[in-house]
């Protein structure tokens, strides 16, 4: 008999979240104190925002780590309140039903509720009272030097090609078996993480998950309005 744990693993945009890590970066760069500075900040956003466009079906790292050079020279208070205010006003609000219901699903199936995130752990922390169900949440930490951000994030970053490897650490840490875990995903870059584990679904998925599920015969997902 097989007596290891098992997880649900929910990538957060896109199957939990209507929001990414964009809208974001955008929300809190627009809230710069001076418009000059605000105008430069909303600049980093904006040449990340193509680079979403043209890896975003393969890897998403490269144009996070460029949407958060946004806060670079931002001090980590005013980082802190700007984040829970978006978590507050506009986040929460986005919260999908539907993922919640999966969510619920998984825990009557015992699986830990494992939250993975592209956004910084300041944005999500706050939101986690409206996500009782989650047991562990796994995002991006943004790099603070003297109180002010670096505008780096601290490795490994969310969304990139390490999926395997942390996924097979995180297992070993908690005794998961993974063949038995299932996953949840809404985008290409999702991908690697849904092919590592056994039981993976396609969540309302982009062209290109879309075409690997059909092709790997997963199971595919449509939420409803």
């Amino acid at each position: 008999m097989n007596d290891r744990k098992t997880a649900a693993f929910f990538r957060a945009e896109g199957t939990v979240l209507k929001r990414g890590v964009l809208a974001a970066s955008a929300y809190l760069a627009g809230n710069a104190q001076k418009f000059g500075e605000r105008a430069l900040r909303l600049g980093f956003v904006a040449m990340a925002a193509p680079l979403h466009g043209l890896l975003g079906q393969n890897d998403r790292t490269l144009a996070t780590r460029v949407a958060n050079l946004a806060f670079r020279g931002m001090t980590e208070d005013r980082i802190a309140e700007l984040s829970e205010e978006y978590a507050r006003d506009i986040l929460q609000h986005n919260i999908l039903d539907q993922g919640v219901e999966l969510m619920k699903r998984a825990r009557r199936e015992g699986h830990r509720v494992v939250l993975l995130s592209d956004n910084i752990r300041l944005i999500m922390e706050p939101l986690l009272p409206h996500l009782r169900l989650v047991d562990e949440l796994v995002c991006n930490t943004l790099e603070f030097r003297g109180g002010e951000a670096t505008g780096k994030l601290q490795d490994p970053v969310i969304g990139g090609h390490g999926w395997k490897p942390w996924l097979e650490r995180y297992a070993a840490e908690h005794d998961l078996d993974l063949s038995q875990s299932v996953a949840y995903g809404a985008h290409g870059p999702d991908l690697l993480l849904l092919s590592t584990i056994g039981r993976p679904c396609a969540v309302n998925p982009d062209y290109t998950l879309r075409r690997a599920a059909r092709e790997a015969d997963w199971p595919v997902i449509e939420y409803r309005e």
